[in-house]
């Protein structure tokens, strides 16, 4: 089966703040829209790029909020406006995705979709494509929510886990038992231990037909209101429809209304080297180490005696650094940030709230 046809679609999340990666990361210009490995691309251009090799553009959708539509134009000019869903008030992925769901269904009722984040890093694309293939196929023939799954490597709190329930006819795909999103520490050790427990990559595959009928088990009517009204409203029509109803919709992520809420659940366990760029420490795991261990981000830096370091300065700055172990060293604009490495995502979301209380808003 070719899945690059008319059928399959993409629906990339791109409106997070992405405080868990401050100071680099702003209210203002969050991580989707940057470039942090200096490879030309931002995270949200290589995650358009990445699906462009398996799906028409024209059936990519981005889903993000009002102050994010001008970077997401800028970086996207091969978008039309009509491929760009801004949430008219900030309710969560669920929401979103359930009205990119709407209006691919509209335009094609055999629709397959995949869901992604925009902030993820795979390393072997052409197995990542492999895997697309193999999703698509069976949501194509079985009405179910298909989670991609990677097998953990450490105990990561801040990831999500789906425990393996019992195998499907296929290979690799497997009934979801259970999820638990950023457990403990000894909890997620204790997941990877077991053997039972994945990572859940936040990747989702169903057929759209499917997907809307399990967000109306979630959800309120609301827009199936508007087909219901009038089956053949137009662009317009539904975004003033969209402006006046969507504040109705509940703040829901939507791993919870996916993976916690739905019945037919199933996860492919996949292998094509992932990592969740969201904090700084699994950017530290997912990068290639230099010598001693060190990360650095597109940097210029001089070190000696220094091991297991994440560095990410500005362009035009030199860092000399000895001595040094086990820490994030982040400067961006007006922020220098210095912290033991370890479990750092609470602690990064901490501070930057803390700053904005103190300082005000031009410090997150």
């Amino acid at each position: 089966m070719d899945i690059k046809d008319n059928r399959t679609f993409c629906v990339i999340l791109a409106g997070g703040r992405g405080r868990r990666l401050w100071p680099a990361s702003r209210n203002a210009y969050p991580k989707q829209f940057m470039d942090f490995f200096g490879t030309g691309r931002t995270m949200l251009q290589t995650t358009v790029d990445r699906f462009s090799k398996i799906l028409p553009k024209e059936n990519i959708y981005i889903c993000t909020c009002k102050e994010y539509l001008p970077l997401v134009k800028e970086q996207l000019p091969c978008l039309t406006d009509e491929n760009i869903l801004v949430e008219p008030i900030h309710r969560n992925t669920a929401p979103s995705v359930a009205w990119a769901n709407m209006r691919i269904l509209k335009r094609n009722p055999e629709a397959n979709i995949i869901v992604s984040p925009s902030d993820q890093m795979v390393i072997d694309e052409e197995r990542f494509i492999q895997s697309m293939h193999v999703g698509i196929g069976y949501v194509s023939e079985n009405d179910v929510l298909l989670a991609i799954g990677v097998k953990p490597t450490r105990p990561e709190p801040g990831y999500g886990y789906i425990q393996l329930g019992d195998m499907s006819c296929k290979p690799d795909v497997y009934k979801v038992k259970s999820f638990t999103e950023k457990p403990e520490r000894d909890f997620a050790t204790m997941f990877m231990e077991s053997g039972e427990f994945y990572w859940n990559t936040g990747i989702f595959i169903s057929n759209a037909r499917h997907l809307i009928r399990s967000f109306e088990g979630v959800f309120p009517i609301v827009l199936r209101n508007l087909k219901f009204e009038n089956p053949d409203y137009t662009y317009e029509e539904e975004m003033r429809y969209v402006e006046e109803n969507y504040p109705r919709y509940p703040n829901l992520a939507l791993d919870y209304a996916i993976l916690e809420q739905s019945r037919d659940v199933f996860v492919m366990k996949c292998d094509f080297g992932w990592a969740d760029l969201g904090t700084w420490h699994s950017i530290y795991e997912a990068m290639s180490k230099v010598e001693d261990d060190n990360v650095i981000l597109d940097s210029q830096v001089e070190m000696e005696d220094c091991r297991n370091n994440i560095i990410c300065l500005p362009k035009g700055r030199l860092g000399v650094i000895s001595g040094l172990e086990g820490y994030i060293v982040v400067e961006h604009d007006n922020v220098l940030f210095i912290c033991k490495k370890g479990d750092s995502s609470s602690l990064v979301r901490k501070y930057a709230s803390e700053v904005q209380m103190k300082y005000g808003d031009e410090f997150v």
